[in-house]
C-alpha cells in the first residue's frame, strides 16, 4: 500500500503539467568600477517599488495605478471604505448611548425615556452598549490601519514582481514514458531537463 507521501508526490507530479520559473530581467552588461559593478538593461527600475509604496501611502490605490493594475483600485477602495463605514457608524452610536447615559445619571430625560418617565433601556444596558460600541469602533479602526498598510505593501511587492520576466527556457514538464521491453512491470522514474 502506498504511503501518504508517495500518493501526494504522485498527485503533484500528475497535476503539475507546466511550472514556469521566473527569470530576472536584470542582466549584466559590463563592469565599469567597484562602485557601479553592474549596468542593468531591460525593464529594471530600482526605485519603482519605493515610488509605488509612496504613491499608495499618499492616496490609497494610487500605487496600484502606478503599477498599471487598474482593476485592483476598486478593491482597495472597498477594503478601506468598509472599516471606515463601520468606524463612523459605531462612533455615532457610541456617542448616542453615551449622551443618554450621562443624561440618565444626572436625572434628566434622555431619548430612551418617554414623557411619562417610562424607561425603555436600563442604565446597565446603556453601559454595556457603550462598551460594546467602543470595542467595535476600535476594532474597525485597527482593521482600517491594517488594510491601509497591506495595500501599501501590495503595491510595493507588485512593483518588485513586475520587474521579473517569466521565461519558457526554464520549465518543468513531467512526462510518463512506458518501457516497451518491460510493459507488465511498471517503473516510476524522474527525469529533469533544464536549459538556460
Amino acid at each position: 500500500m502506498f504511503s501518504k507521501n508517495n500518493i501526494l508526490t504522485f498527485l503533484i507530479l500528475l497535476f503539475s503539467l507546466h511550472l514556469y520559473c521566473q527569470k530576472d530581467s536584470t542582466s549584466v552588461k559590463e563592469r565599469e568600477s567597484k562602485e557601479n559593478l553592474f549596468i542593468q538593461e531591460g525593464l529594471y527600475k530600482p526605485l519603482a517599488p519605493a515610488k509605488a509604496a509612496f504613491y499608495s501611502a499618499i492616496l490609497p490605490g494610487m500605487g496600484q495605478v502606478y503599477n498599471k493594475k487598474y482593476w485592483k483600485v476598486p478593491f482597495v477602495w472597498a477594503a478601506l471604505a468598509t472599516p471606515t463605514y463601520f468606524y463612523l457608524n459605531n462612533n455615532s452610536q457610541y456617542k448616542r448611548f453615551r449622551t443618554a447615559y450621562k443624561l440618565r445619571k444626572t436625572g434628566l430625560q434622555d431619548e430612551f425615556t418617554d414623557d411619562l418617565g417610562n424607561v425603555s433601556v436600563s442604565l446597565e444596558t446603556l453601559e454595556k452598549a457603550q462598551e460594546q460600541l467602543m470595542e467595535n469602533r476600535d476594532l474597525s479602526l485597527m482593521w482600517g490601519v491594517i488594510l491601509y498598510v497591506l495595500q501599501i505593501i501590495e503595491a510595493s511587492v507588485n512593483a518588485h514582481l513586475l520587474q521579473f520576466n517569466t521565461d519558457d527556457n526554464l520549465s518543468f514538464r513531467p512526462t510518463f514514458i512506458n518501457n516497451p521491453v518491460v510493459f507488465n512491470a511498471p517503473k516510476v522514474g524522474f527525469t529533469l531537463k533544464y536549459t538556460f
